[in-house]
């Protein structure tokens, strides 16, 4: 489908296991959008081997969360070199980068369309994530609920036995949720605050929830443009 507008500016949320990269990279096809994820920018500076990436290796290395300024440089950086509409997904995460976010906008005269949230029950993200299983020998990756080996417990590409990333143990999902939880509270409410902040059912289809993204934004911010 051809790109419908190119001047959206959208920042997508969503707790782990929601399909959050599948619709940003859904809807950045189908609206002409920059798709802005900052997982890949912060890997595409460790590649580089920029300063910032050393910086950034280096929390990485120890467990810790990249500081706020960082990422609100390294960011806002890449959006002030995006030409037309863009899709913000993960960032920001915490209630001081969003208002980074908005003071950057602000001075450059723009602002948000949309804080667009792919919401599902904590049960069901458990349900997803220890389903997925992969192939330590060539990175295949299945799903017990979704897309399950052909023969149980082995890879359909190589035969090799599967196994669980400890990231998708149940112990560590919670854990993970919990994370989330506490680090998204702050903006929910502070985007709720803005008028900004959507939500859509994500214990759906993909393309059933595609399909309920593209109408929400069809019907509130295209609508007023």
């Amino acid at each position: 489908m051809s790109p419908q507008r190119k001047d959206l500016r959208i920042v997508i949320m969503g707790c782990p296991g929601a399909g959050k990269g599948t619709q940003a990279k859904r809807l950045c096809e189908r609206f002409g959008l920059a798709h802005l994820s900052t997982g890949d920018l912060l890997r595409a500076e460790i590649s580089n081997g920029t300063s910032l990436g050393r910086k950034v290796e280096d929390y990485l290395r120890r467990g810790s969360l990249v500081p706020d300024e960082i990422m609100v440089e390294l960011t806002c950086a890449k959006l002030d070199a995006v030409e037309g509409g863009w899709l913000l997904d993960g960032f920001p995460r915490t209630l001081p980068q969003a208002q980074e976010l908005q003071a950057f906008l602000v001075s450059n005269g723009r602002k948000l369309d949309m804080v667009l949230a792919l919401e599902l029950k904590e049960g069901v993200v458990i349900r997803r994530l220890t389903s997925r299983w992969s192939c330590p020998s060539c990175g295949e990756v299945f799903n017990l609920l979704t897309r399950p080996p052909a023969s149980a417990g082995k890879c359909d590409r190589c035969s090799a036995p599967l196994a669980q990333r400890p990231d998708d143990a149940e112990a560590t999902v919670r854990r993970r949720l919990m994370v989330y939880e506490d680090l998204t509270r702050p903006l929910v409410a502070y985007y709720r605050g803005e008028n900004l902040y959507e939500e859509v059912d994500a214990d759906r289809s993909m393309d059933e929830v595609s399909s309920a993204v593209a109408a929400l934004i069809e019907g509130t911010v295209l609508a007023r443009k």
